[in-house]
């Protein structure tokens, strides 16, 4: 419902804006069929034994600034038919030697100071709606997909960040996206086509060009989906992935598969009454894949073998209903691993959902394992506590998770890293407050602790720490 036809329902007046409010409306609204932005989001991350899972090596700690600047507009010309497009860089002040490109020189140096990195245009997409007068949709171009927000995406889990080599200086893919809306029976038919370059000059250029890796191989892929809503307590959604992976020399090494990857899924997620809320969805893969970093099987480096995975990821959360938004969840997460024993490769592949869902450590953590955020071989179990100290101002959120591999070898990680003879991943600790200082700035501080198990072979503490602020215009 519009909010204009909320106010004649309610009979509410619109709240009247500030004069300095009503002048940004008009700058960045000086037309009915113009709008446009910007922010700035300003990140200290540091981070020790992370990466590498060695204090031994000269790069465990990591301490840098990354300054992420986007610009963007939306013209909407005639009703229904908008066009976008957005400009994003982000320079990063590294205060000790980088781990990781373009900064590190080596597997034990790399340098200090600033690194422009590259400016580039990370969306760029037409959107037509309500096509031919029918409940039709159809989006062409390059594209973010939010969790949360969009239906298709669901919670991330499978679908989320097209471009995970860049952490989250973007996301986009570049796609065609199709949406049916069969309204009186309250369902959803969504369908995507997927075509991702690893590198960020791949389809459209850049400023000042590096040829960055935004992922590990070239992607192409399909996603099909069917969503029903009619019953609040049962939300339920079916679908299908296919992706297909095509190994090229980005990295040194390369490090990409060659694979065809197909997902059947299914969630449901919904409201028991007014305090408990839940969501399941689980996953089966089969198809074929080559990965360059197995090393066990002999010889599995180089074939291509079948693929039989499958993965499950759950959560209850009890709304407390107080003034203090208290909310109290237990996730838990089961996501295959690769047996030894075996011809077959039975790692889940995340797809495109190598992004941080329930932690930092989770992301970078298996670096030396498969690649960033290609999180597999895993039981998660905790609770998370969150509560908003301030009403509309603070929220704070805390979390516990015990973590298991389902596996005890590590057939993708590094040499000398992992034990291959125990399933305890360790303990993990995490919290976050975040404070919203008015309509245009935010920021938060973000700590995790992981206390690592046997599964690893060195058990020094990981930890984690981030300062943001962001600033929109």
């Amino acid at each position: 419902m519009s909010a204009q036809a909320q106010t004649a329902q309610t009979g509410a007046t619109p709240a009247k804006l500030s004069a300095t409010e009503q002048m940004i409306k008009d700058i960045k609204n000086p037309t009915s069929w113009l709008n446009w932005g910007a922010d700035l989001r300003i990140r200290n991350e540091y981070f020790n034994n992370l990466l590498t899972l060695n204090r031994d090596n000269p790069l465990h700690e990591q301490d840098y600034f990354r300054f992420r600047a986007r610009l963007w507009a939306t013209i909407t010309p005639v009703e229904d038919l908008s066009f976008s497009v957005r400009l994003a860089a982000e320079p990063r002040e590294w205060m000790k030697d980088a781990g990781y490109t373009p900064m590190r020189t080596s597997p034990t140096t790399g340098r200090k100071g600033l690194d422009m990195r590259e400016g580039i245009i990370d969306n760029l997409w037409v959107e037509y709606k309500n096509i031919a007068e029918l409940p039709l949709t159809i989006k062409v171009g390059r594209q973010d997909l939010i969790p949360g927000r969009d239906s298709l995406a669901g919670d991330g889990w499978l679908l989320a960040d097209g471009t995970p080599g860049d952490g989250s200086w973007t996301y986009y893919f570049d796609a065609v996206r199709l949406k049916y809306e069969f309204k009186e029976q309250n369902t959803t038919f969504e369908a995507m086509g997927i075509a991702q370059d690893p590198r960020d000059d791949g389809w459209l250029p850049t400023l000042n060009n590096q040829n960055l890796p935004q992922g590990d191989q070239r992607e192409k892929g399909v996603v099909v989906q069917l969503a029903n809503t009619s019953h609040k307590s049962a939300n339920m959604a079916a679908y299908f992935i296919y992706k297909n992976d095509d190994r090229v020399s980005i990295h040194y090494p390369t490090v990409g598969d060659d694979a065809d990857i197909y997902t059947i899924g299914a969630r449901i997620n919904g409201l028991l009454d007014d305090h408990w809320k839940y969501w399941i969805e689980g996953a089966y893969q089969f198809g074929r894949k080559a990965d360059p970093r197995v090393q066990f099987p002999a010889g599995s480096s180089t074939a291509s073998r079948d693929l039989s995975a499958y993965g499950v990821n759950a959560r209850l959360t009890y709304q407390f209903n107080d003034k203090l938004n208290n909310q109290l969840t237990l996730s838990g997460e089961l996501l295959s691993g690769d047996d030894p024993k075996t011809r077959q490769d039975e790692m889940f592949d995340s797809l495109w959902g190598r992004w941080p869902r329930w932690c930092e450590i989770g992301l970078y953590g298996v670096a030396a394992e498969a690649r960033i955020g290609q999180q597999a071989n895993l039981l998660r179990l905790g609770p998370t506590w969150s509560i908003d100290p301030i009403k509309n101002r603070m929220r704070f959120v805390s979390s516990y998770y015990a973590l298991f591999a389902m596996e005890k070898a590590a057939t993708r990680g590094a040499p000398g890293l992992f034990s291959n003879d125990d399933h305890f991943r360790g303990h993990l600790a995490a919290a976050m407050v975040e404070y919203t200082f008015g309509k245009h700035m935010k920021g938060h501080l973000w700590g995790e602790l992981l206390f690592p198990g046997d599964y690893y072979e060195h058990q020094k503490m990981i930890s984690f720490l981030r300062a943001e602020v962001m600033f929109t215009f």
